[in-house]
């Protein structure tokens, strides 16, 4: 069963998931939802859930809300969740009414993922007394609600948040200005490709070739018209980085340490998929037009400055990741506000101090996490929505794209050493989450 939050184009004569029409199946619209048939009150529990899965958070959250609205209306509910799909049994007195709903595809909304968790946390208090069609009519409204930002939007803060992502990888102002036409167009270009319901696959590859491809233009028109240093082209991974997973990458590492190993497991190899078919392109393109991965150009700024500009790039950099999520542009600010501080951390504290990188991320997504705590007491923003734009910069896809580089060039172990960097630092990122809200929240600190 689907549900129909990711429709299918109209000019396809038979959908590959069908749509649910939830309202169909209701018996009775004269009595509140605490009293009506199993069937639909189970209906109401697993459309939240599917809702709230469709929006990118992980199984834990999921399965939170659905008890949340099952006890409401005086059910028992027992739920696996996966990456696209939950199967649930609701329980009452001697009766139980079990469903299977799946999603068409995975995707990242913050901004309905807040009215989600909304309208969940309020649910007992302003939905128990309507009838099960009200409900309905409630989630249609998040549903159908549009998103935030069109595709040049989307663009636009991609080509920011690329550009301020290979600043903060050491490249300069020729990397940032060649990396925001390149991600700028490329993922416009993925953007469409998305709003045409093209599979995955393809928006990743066509997206990054794109990007690269307009980079290395851009590239050409600096080196022909103001003689340039060839060295600048390195920058042209950059362009790339807006393909980055960041939501499954550490969603997935959540779900596990929570013991969610369905969700956390292909949560993982989705983002993994994802990772190795963009790198794989864009070592491809790069072999194709001869760009190579060479060092940046020193950019010689005093520690002082230095930290200052990481301060701004790394807030833009988060903004722009957040917006790509359709987050609200408050939210957006707030993200953009514990980036600039937990990532400038990591960054300062690799410069200044002999600690590993590993050991440096986590203490950036460690602050992050605690501050995004403070802000979800204060705003009601979901943690979620804050601290994943707000380490995704922390992801080392300048190492990840080297390791797969050099393995294809047969320099193994340059690869592989790149590779194992990579992962030290994407281990310890989750880790960081997960000790701040083991600390500051009571739900996740417990197994029950």
């Amino acid at each position: 069963m689907a549900d129909d939050i990711q429709a299918t184009p109209r000019h396809l004569s038979q959908k590959h998931h069908m749509t649910i029409h939830w309202k169909d199946s209701i018996a009775d619209d004269n009595i509140c939802a605490t009293k009506a048939s199993l069937n639909e009150r189970a209906g109401v529990v697993g459309r939240v859930g599917i809702m709230l899965l469709s929006c990118g958070t992980g199984a834990w959250r999921v399965r939170d809300a659905m008890n949340v609205v099952a006890r409401a209306l005086n059910l028992t509910c027992s739920a696996e969740v996966g990456l696209l799909t939950i199967s649930y049994t609701c329980f009452s007195q001697n009766l139980s009414h079990s469903q299977i709903l799946t999603l068409p595809k995975s995707g990242v909304n913050t901004d309905k993922l807040g009215r989600m968790e909304s309208f969940v946390r309020n649910f007992a208090q302003e939905c128990t007394h309507l009838t099960i069609r009200q409900i309905h009519i409630k989630l249609d409204k998040i549903q159908k609600r549009p998103g935030n930002y069109n595709a040049w939007q989307a663009a636009l803060a991609a080509a920011v948040a690329c550009s301020a992502f290979v600043f903060l990888l050491g490249g300069g102002l020729v990397e940032m200005f060649c990396c925001f036409v390149g991600a700028g167009i490329g993922n416009w270009v993925r953007k469409e490709m998305t709003n045409h319901s093209i599979t995955m696959l393809a928006d990743i590859s066509v997206s990054v070739a794109v990007a690269c491809l307009a980079y290395l233009a851009c590239f050409k028109c600096l080196e022909l018209f103001f003689g340039i240093s060839l060295q600048h082209e390195a920058g042209y991974i950059g362009a790339m980085l807006f393909v980055i997973p960041g939501f499954p990458f550490i969603t997935s590492m959540l779900d596990m340490s929570k013991l969610d190993m369905k969700s956390g497991l292909e949560r993982l190899a989705y983002a993994l998929t994802i990772i190795v078919t963009a790198t794989l392109v864009g070592w491809i393109v790069a072999l194709t037009v001869h760009l190579r991965p060479k060092n940046f150009l020193p950019l010689n700024l005093s520690p002082m400055l230095m930290l200052f500009l990481r301060l701004i790039a790394s807030f833009f950099g988060v903004y722009g990741f957040s917006i790509m999520f359709n987050s609200p542009r408050k939210m957006a600010f707030w993200a953009g506000i514990l980036g600039a501080l937990g990532n400038t951390l990591r960054l300062e504290l690799v410069d200044l101090t002999h600690i590993p990188a590993g050991t440096a991320a986590f203490a950036g997504a460690f602050l992050a996490g605690i501050l995004a705590s403070l802000v979800n007491k204060k705003h009601g923003y979901p943690r979620i929505s804050l601290t994943v734009p707000a380490i995704v910069i922390m992801i080392p896809g300048l190492y990840i794209y080297r390791g797969v580089y050099n393995i294809g060039i047969n320099s193994i172990g340059v690869g592989a050493l790149w590779l194992s960097k990579a992962a030290m630092i994407i281990m310890f990122i989750p880790l960081g989450l997960f000790v701040a809200r083991v600390l500051l929240d009571k739900k996740w600190r417990y197994c029950d």
